[in-house]
């Protein structure tokens, strides 16, 4: 505890703060290095940094008319309206003491946060009225239970549930007679309680309850109607909270040594536009919820400026002195961030045609700059998720870590005086109008049982760790790669087709043209007449062709990867159709690339997923799942190695034809055709024009949720099996499927429905597909995480039995799904090297979509950067791609997809 007081203390007393200070958040941040600021921070809080956990009474207290407690506004809000669940019973902590303290021993957290039920203490309400001994008694047994595992207490006086004699009496916070009421209150919990408590909060959330709880009616007392009373309830709450503190520091402080404050929440709005106009409005925004009572404790006792504005005479005034007795009186900055606010309680009013987001870091920094640096203590933080979900909670975990860590960076970043992190909540308990739809827990609670058991989630695992290494500590495999590729390593880029313009350049052209200068400025043929011409046609007259040669040359690459057309070199299937104006323009460019020491890489065809890329006939005739066209794809095959083979030392037969979602037994047929193309190009070519050959697998990389947890490694095993097995088993390993995938979908579907029966290889369709290969071909773009829970159902892969989620904290690009994972790359390469030994990989797509808003394409720099980096480890570390001793390392290349060009 000694280290967090010497850190309020030595913070304060404080310069008054610039107004309107934060202002400059959102231009700051603007100008940071994108996307590197963006990306995960290995580092380590400061020495003595508080980590705790965190409650309110009536969520999980229960008992809530046993040995004494009166009603509070939340017993009578939840009786009336449409509500149908209530807190009467919430996790029974009441009856439950021990098991709380021990929820708490587990996670190691420094401190536990949580709020004192003034009618436990005060039936009435009122502290001169009749005492509940027996609730003092309750919270002295946690006190001291919390002293025997040297856990401090944060304890707030009121945490939303008023008693609700002093709502029918007094209107509740409405009235000004509650300052005195609640200074009395605080009067007594400093003395019964002050000798076991060196941090106090006096009151959660006071937006909350003034706007919601007198304005709009969401939350109790659920008073609506009057549009000015919100304001007067502020007005209150920020008179009764001074009161308290001022009644500490006079009489208390000195003896008990303590720090007072009140918990502010906060969402985070961002811009709509780099105009001032919409920094002012987020500046509004953040000024109506959160420095509607900052401001009057922090800057100089009055209310912020814009509310003023915009309220003038709605809005109370403070007198000169209600301004001086205000003013100061927080010790700290006690700061709530999360769902309690963020994206619930937020009207689009108090939006001012903004954003929300979710940035603690920016918030920090706002903060930080609003109101002159105060020391910051995080007092509720966390995320939630469904109420149907038990202990794998990976979206909550997730959402803790990137709190956690933008946190962090505000710490080690920009100098934010952050003391302490809350992860909110320890118990699984009521969650105020949204009753036991979420759950918020970092213990999972099972209100079915007798005894409400408390269970350890995966979120309650990793905040252990992290508090154990007080932070994300960096490992080697974080750090850059020192090394270089080897001299022949191939680097390419990658198109998925080429611009093809068989018109010849005008030199080679006969006709006579007439300039139409007087209509549309067009050349117009004349049929009739034609030049000779003296010399013969070159690949070169192709204007596209040296286009396209030059800019490629230009990237300083040694490979070219580009598809043919299938449907374009052969329409209708018939290879003695076949067009050969095309295949001569094909001819061109693989020579003219082969003339600019540029190696052509050449697919033959190109899956497009839905959008058939077969000669229409064919699709016509069943498609993949007809042997006729497996037949012509060998034929077409053959054709393109005849003519192109010369010029072609690399060949991909199918690109990217393990699509999720892809009939199994088309996906056989692909099998089939693939290595049918390879025999042929094995026997009939290799020797002659001594090139290699193999297929391209779409292959991003799946992690398990819960890195330290057992149970998901099957789970994404399952994934890899089913979605890149599925083709390189029989390819590369066994010649069948992986025994993985059959038994889990013989499993799943005895009956065959939904499409899930694999088909079985013959003993001589064994022998053809196996080997039918020179070296692994990936497709590598993101990585996605999966857990065998069900939390979101768009994000559930039924056929698999399989959530898939993302990790928050991880670079997201502007498509779908599709973060900036790095290391999920060398993870890819490692499974391959690890299941099928010796083989030469190339990677022959890696990038990433940028963003056409931003000028420059730093993303993809960014992306480029860190995923070559991780090939650069797996080179340097495991020597995967290939064995230079074996003069094979040519075939490791790290390629771009199309787009670059």
């Amino acid at each position: 505890m000694l280290p967090l007081l010497c850190a309020l203390c030595c913070a304060l007393p404080r310069a008054s703060a610039e107004p309107g200070a934060g202002l400059r958040t959102w231009m700051r941040f603007a100008r940071l290095p994108y996307p590197a600021d963006k990306a995960f921070l290995y580092d380590t809080f400061p020495s003595g940094f508080a980590w705790a956990a965190g409650t309110a009474a009536y969520q999980v207290e229960g008992a809530w008319q046993k040995d004494g407690k009166g009603k509070s506004v939340w017993d009578t809000f939840t009786r009336g309206g449409a509500r149908v669940l209530t807190g009467d019973v919430g996790s029974d902590s009441y009856h439950n003491v021990r098991a709380d303290v021990r929820a708490l021993s587990q996670l190691g957290v420094t401190h536990y946060r949580f709020s004192l039920s003034w009618p436990r203490i005060f039936p009435d309400g009122d502290a001169e009225g009749a005492r509940n001994a027996k609730g003092v008694q309750y919270y002295r047994e946690l006190l001291r239970e919390l002293r025997t595992i040297g856990v401090q207490p944060v304890v707030t006086l009121y945490h939303w549930d008023l008693p609700d004699s002093l709502q029918r009496r007094y209107g509740g916070w409405n009235s000004s007679a509650l300052v005195g009421l609640f200074a009395r209150y605080a009067d007594f919990c400093f003395r019964a309680f002050g000798d076991d408590v060196k941090l106090w909060i006096t009151m959660d959330n006071p937006f909350v309850v003034a706007w919601h709880g007198y304005g709009t009616g969401v939350v109790a007392p659920g008073v609506k109607g009057d549009p000015d009373m919100p304001f007067r309830v502020g007005h209150n709450l920020l008179k009764a909270h001074a009161a308290a503190w001022h009644l500490y520091n006079e009489r208390y402080r000195a003896r008990q040594g303590g720090k007072v404050s009140i918990a502010l929440a906060s969402h985070w709005i961002k811009p709509s536009s780099t105009r001032l106009e919409s920094h002012q409005a987020c500046q509004c925004s953040l000024d109506f919820v959160l420095g509607w009572f900052a401001r009057p404790l922090f800057v100089d006792g009055d209310y912020p400026p814009c509310m003023k504005r915009n309220l003038t005479h709605r809005l109370p005034s403070f007198t000169e002195e209600e301004r001086a007795y205000v003013n100061g009186t927080a010790d700290f900055f006690a700061l709530s961030h999360g769902p309690s606010l963020s994206f619930q309680l937020i009207n689009d009013s108090l939006r001012f045609g903004q954003t929300e987001d979710l940035d603690l870091r920016m918030l920090l920094y706002w903060v930080h700059a609003e109101y002159n640096n105060p020391p910051i203590f995080v007092v509720e933080s966390g995320w939630f998720v469904s109420g149907n979900t038990k202990t794998k909670d990976a979206k909550h975990m997730y959402y803790l870590k990137r709190f956690i860590m933008e946190t962090l960076k505000a710490i080690r970043f920009d100098q934010v005086n952050v003391i302490g992190y809350t992860a909110w909540s320890l118990l699984d308990g009521f969650e105020w109008y949204r009753e036991y739809g979420i759950r918020r827990g970092l213990f999972y609670v099972d209100f079915n049982s007798e005894h409400l058991t408390r269970e350890p989630k995966t979120s309650a695992l990793f905040y252990s760790k992290l508090i154990e290494k007080n932070g994300f500590p960096g490992l080697p495999e974080n750090r850059p790669a020192l090394g270089v590729f080897p001299c022949d390593f191939a680097w390419g880029v990658a198109a998925n087709s080429i611009q093809v313009e068989t018109t010849p350049t005008q030199f080679i052209d006969p006709n006579v043209y007439v300039w139409n200068i007087s209509d549309n400025g067009k050349l117009k043929k004349l049929e009739a007449a034609q030049v000779p011409v003296r010399r013969r046609r070159h690949c070169a007259d192709y204007a596209a062709i040296r286009q396209q040669v030059s800019e490629i040359q230009a990237i300083h690459v040694s490979h070219f990867h580009f598809s043919l057309n299938w449907s374009s070199v052969v329409p209708t299937g018939q290879i003695s159709e076949a067009n050969n104006t095309l295949l001569s323009y094909y001819h061109c460019f693989v020579s003219e690339l082969q003339r600019a020491n540029i190696t052509p890489v050449v697919t033959l065809w190109h899956h497009t997923g839905k959008l058939s890329s077969l000669p229409a006939p064919l699709e016509a005739k069943g498609g993949w799942q007809s042997e006729k066209t497996v037949q012509a794809f060998v034929d077409y095959a053959r054709l393109c190695f005849q003519r192109l083979g010369a010029h072609v030392k690399l060949w991909i037969t199918l690109n990217e034809p393990n699509e999720e979602g892809l009939c199994y037994a088309v996906g056989h047929q692909l099998l089939r055709a693939h290595a049918l193309a390879w025999r042929v190009y094995d026997d009939e070519f290799r020797q002659s024009q001594n090139g290699k050959a193999s297929l391209v697998l779409h292959m991003d990389w799946v992690e398990p949720a819960f890195s330290f947890s057992r149970e998901d490694v099957a789970p994404a095993n399952r994934v890899m099996d089913l979605r890149v097995g599925w083709f390189a088993e029989p390819i590369f390993g066994s010649g069948d499927y992986p025994p993985v995938m059959r038994s889990w979908l013989q499993q799943r579907n005895p009956i065959d429905l939904f499409n899930y029966h694999l088909p079985t290889f013959s003993a001589e369709d064994r022998q053809l597909v196996k080997g039918t290969y020179d070296f692994f071909a990936i497709s590598h773009f993101t990585t996605s995480m999966v857990y065998d829970g069900v939390e979101d159902k768009y994000l559930y892969k039924d056929n698999l039995e399989v959530q898939m989620i993302s990790d928050v904290t991880w670079i997201m690009s502007p498509r779908r799904n599709s973060p900036v994972v790095p290391w999920g790359l060398r993870k890819a390469l490692n499974w391959v090297h690890s299941h099928y030994k010796g083989v030469p990989i190339y990677v022959m797509a890696n990038g990433v979509q940028e963003d056409t808003g931003r000028f420059k394409d730093s993303l993809r720099v960014y992306y480029l950067y860190n995923y070559i980096d991780e090939a650069l480890k797996v080179w340097c570390w495991a020597a995967v791609f290939a064995n230079p001793t074996r003069q094979t390392s040519r075939y490791g290349a790290v390629e771009v997809p199309d787009g670059v060009l």
